[in-house]
């Protein structure tokens, strides 16, 4: 999770992933700027409550890392891992994964994906773009990065605010291979024409 507004899809996916019989552990790292984003967005300070808010009370698949630690296990390739989301991704965190900085474990465990051939999901949160911005989606793209914008879908005509992020999380997650059985799937018309 990176310092761009959204915590409320942080929580949507990781309580899915918590809640999947399928998935086992998760890996996941917090930025400081995301902190600052939990306690504007949430109304949470510092660490010490982030887990429990965002992966809920029973979090007992997520553990949590420090972004400062570059030496944690998602920063090798010889870690297994199936893959990454960077939910918000902010276009700081673009920016120095596109153009292989790695200075924080965000950063490389990107770059382990990247080089590993994981999937690596980039949910970034922006509007409007910028060149700059688009110069680093097209090079994260191009070194194997899947770029998929929080734009919620709206077709399926959700009534809350949860719905909507949730649904995005459960695209997120038919991404990666995980598809949640309360997802919307669009059904294509059957009906012979008028």
């Amino acid at each position: 999770m990176t310092g761009a507004s959204g915590a409320v899809f942080t929580q949507a996916l990781l309580r899915l992933l918590q809640a999947d019989g399928r998935v086992g552990e998760v890996q996941f790292v917090v930025s400081d700027h995301a902190l600052r984003v939990v306690a504007e967005e949430l109304g949470l300070a510092g660490r010490s409550g982030v887990l429990s808010a965002l992966a809920g009370e029973d979090h007992s698949k997520v553990t949590l890392l420090r972004n400062d630690d570059v030496g944690a296990s998602i920063a090798s390739g010889s870690y297994p891992s199936d893959g990454m989301v960077v939910l918000p991704c902010s276009m700081g965190t673009l920016a120095s994964i596109a153009n292989g900085l790695a200075a924080r474990l965000i950063d490389r465990a990107a770059d382990v994906c990247l080089k590993e051939r994981r999937p690596l999901v980039l949910c970034v949160r922006e509007t409007p773009f910028n060149r700059i911005h688009l110069r680093n989606m097209t090079l994260a793209a191009e070194a194997g990065a899947t770029i998929f914008p929080v734009i919620p879908a709206m077709y399926f005509r959700p009534e809350s605010i949860d719905e909507v992020v949730t649904q995005f999380c459960c695209r997120v997650l038919a991404h990666l291979g995980l598809p949640q059985a309360d997802a919307y799937h669009w059904k294509l018309d059957t009906r012979a024409p008028d």
